[in-house]
């Protein structure tokens, strides 16, 4: 059933994908480009999707000075993100995050951080979707189908169905195949890029203040017993909740041509993007704004679509919530395909329960059909919890950030131990011409690592202004990732333990694994 596995640093001849080194064949359309990569990663990140959801959650809670946390998770995320990206330069592999886990450090690590990927990729889609209750009302009140917004449960009830009809549109186009969703996907992102962009210029020709703005507390963090740090700690969730998904690009290696140059270069470029771009944006509403003391602004009711409809003239500010729903739109496409890839990924190591029918791959359409629609069903369902707990819809999917963070601390944190043995990175990489960090690796990779745990643990701390109450929700995200997790290992430490390894059909064969070594 099992077949052999390269060992972390095996030689590979340049242009060759990696695939047959693991000991898998080549059974997914490889037809992306670097536009279609790149484009992959930006959607995850999505520069509208995120900074519009969360502006008002980082304002609200910590003022103006909340940006600072912006620049600071980017560097943060940046030291990651150039581990991925050594990584991905010698295994851009589907589902990468596990694969990596599983070839740095353990068959166990690699399961649990694949694991923990998968469940959090599921819930992040209900998520996403719901956004666009955020903006299909405020752009025609037909969008608003039930009630008219002011009942207890219209609002959320509304963002369930307008969010079930995006989860049945990704799931169709991600089932068709990775042609569409890529052309989709790639037509968004250019939509999403240019439309930021032109955000960004017309805010910033709109200031009405200076950057003083963002070196003052303005009267936040008053009263409590850590002072302005407390409160900035807090808000700094909503710059954390964006900067990740970057990994994205090597997910969809298997599909993408010359994955080991192409997709170290998304993963770059995507995230650098997003934060230029994000950034910018940011900045440029806070001192744009006609009143930061408007309570709206600091509310879901109001928030950064608040300020960009004040500020816009005419029918300009509907036009750019326009390109926010797009935004929304492609976003979802990619967390639904990143999370498909995750499932094939270790489905076809029979490491998920169904293993073999998780991994078939349609012959037409060249992808895995069931993942696509297993995974819709599943956020579909998670999003009914929003109708009538949406504050434990709140904690599911703040834990879910916090299960991607661990997820990326169990590469970053064995790909350490490696690096300190001498064991990465290989000398193909420098050899070849891909990329790698040379004498810069080491101290950046611990940088990750040391980021990585700070950042989970400030997400996940205890707090009442973020989780609520009661005490379950308060510790939600020990609690429910305990329970998540928990439930995991029971399946592995009962079934999957003895039954993981490669399935027959989908292991390379002595000729795949011989053509996979060519340039």
């Amino acid at each position: 059933m099992a077949t052999r596995h390269g060992a972390v640093g095996d030689g590979g001849a340049p242009g060759d994908s990696g695939l047959g080194e693991l000991g898998y064949k080549q059974e997914l359309d490889r037809s992306l480009g670097k536009f279609a990569s790149f484009a992959a990663g930006v959607s995850y990140i999505s520069i509208l999707t995120g900074t519009f959801q969360l502006f008002y959650f980082g304002f609200g809670t910590a003022g103006p000075a909340y940006l600072w946390s912006w620049p600071m998770v980017f560097v943060g995320q940046m030291a990651v993100a150039l581990c991925f990206m050594e990584l991905a330069a010698k295994y851009p592999v589907a589902g990468s995050v596990y694969n990596w886990a599983k070839l740095l450090g353990s068959r166990i690590v690699g399961w649990s951080s694949g694991w923990l990927m998968l469940t959090a990729s599921i819930v992040t889609l209900s998520a996403v979707v719901l956004a666009l209750q955020l903006n299909l009302p405020r752009l025609w009140s037909g969008f608003q189908i039930v009630g008219d917004g002011s009942g207890e449960y219209d609002f959320a009830t509304n963002a369930v169905i307008l969010g079930t009809v995006m989860i049945a549109f990704t799931t169709a186009v991600n089932a068709f195949g990775v042609k569409l969703m890529a052309l989709i996907n790639s037509s968004g992102v250019f939509v999403e890029l240019i439309a930021a962009v032109l955000i960004a210029i017309i805010l910033a020709a709109n200031i009405t203040r200076g950057p003083e703005v963002f070196f003052s507390t303005h009267g936040y963090g008053a009263g409590e017993s850590g002072g302005y740090l407390t409160v900035f700690l807090v808000a700094s969730l909503a710059s954390g909740y964006v900067m990740y998904g970057f990994d994205t690009a090597s997910s969809l290696g298997e599909e993408t041509v010359d994955p080991r140059r192409t997709a170290p270069k998304a993963i770059l470029r995507a995230i650098l993007a997003s934060f230029v771009i994000g950034g910018a944006i940011l900045v440029f509403a806070v001192m744009s704004a006609p009143d930061l003391e408007d309570p709206l602004i600091g509310s879901s009711e109001g928030g950064l679509q608040y300020i960009v409809e004040q500020v816009m003239w005419g029918p300009l500010g509907k036009v750019f919530l326009v390109c926010i729903v797009v935004a929304v739109t492609v976003c979802s496409l990619a967390v639904h395909a990143a999370a498909i890839r995750l499932t094939f990924a270790m489905a076809r190591d029979n490491a998920l329960p169904f293993g073999e029918r998780l991994a078939h791959v349609n012959p037409k359409h060249q992808t895995p059909v069931v993942p696509a629609i297993v995974i819709g069903v599943l956020a579909a369902f998670i999003l009914v919890i929003n109708i009538g707990q949406p504050q434990i819809f709140t904690v599911l999917t703040s834990i879910a950030i916090i299960m991607i963070y661990l997820a990326y601390l169990m590469v970053t944190g064995p790909l350490l131990k490696k690096r300190l043995q001498g064991h990465w990175p290989p000398k193909e990489l420098a050899e070849s011409g891909y990329f790698t960090m040379g004498r810069w690796g080491l101290p950046v990779n611990i940088f990750a690592v040391l980021w990585g745990v700070g950042m989970a643990l400030n997400l996940a701390w205890p707090r009442p202004e973020v989780y609520g109450t009661p005490w379950y929700n308060t510790w939600g995200a020990f609690v429910y990732i305990g329970i998540i997790l928990g439930l995991g290992l029971l399946w592995y430490a009962v079934k999957g333990r003895n039954h993981i390894g490669c399935l027959a059909s989908h292991a390379a064969s002595s000729k795949d694994e011989a053509e996979s070594e060519l340039p």
